[in-house]
């Protein structure tokens, strides 16, 4: 090895110094301009969106919080509405099938009191014929064993008025 060289390389050189920090300084301003401006640009834009992500993400999951209460609120209002709509049909029903009764029941009582009329005039209306006939019966047994004509009118108010003593007792 040249012993020269040697010296040279550890002898400081004011103008090569000169140039390598101009050469330097002018590679950082085109780094700066063309590089770095734009990868710091581009990486600052790239955090704002994040950031503006996480934000938008965190109120989208706040409204998503805010929607589902609503909608268990709604729902549990909607249970209770429909309870309560099961309730007053119930209510509803019970009354309308007691009242369905309570006709049904006059209805049968009204029957009874009518088929209870229509007996007593049947009895009744019965009960005239049987007097009637036997009227006419006693009429004319007692025309046989008398063998005495009586006139039609004299007789009838005569079994009339034995008919009328025999209802009272």
């Amino acid at each position: 090895m040249n012993p020269i060289l040697a010296v040279n390389l550890l002898s400081p050189n004011f103008g090569l110094f000169f140039w390598m920090t101009v050469t330097f300084l002018l590679l950082l301003f085109v780094l700066r301009k063309i590089a770095w401006g734009p990868i710091t640009k581009a990486l600052i834009e790239r955090e704002e969106k994040i950031d503006a992500s996480i934000k938008s993400a965190e109120n989208a999951l706040a409204e998503a919080k805010k929607i589902q209460a609503d909608n268990a609120k709604a729902r549990r209002e909607a249970d209770q509405d429909a309870q309560r709509i099961l309730r007053e049909a119930r209510d509803a029903s019970e009354q309308l099938r007691a009242e369905e009764v309570d006709k049904t029941r006059s209805k049968i009582q009204a029957m009874q009191e009518q088929a209870r009329v229509e007996i007593e005039r049947e009895k009744e209306s019965a009960l005239n014929e049987l007097r009637a006939e036997v009227a006419d019966l006693a009429i004319q047994a007692a025309e046989k064993i008398l063998d005495d004509s009586l006139d039609q009118n004299r007789q009838k108010r005569l079994v009339a008025s034995f008919i009328d003593g025999l209802g009272r007792n």
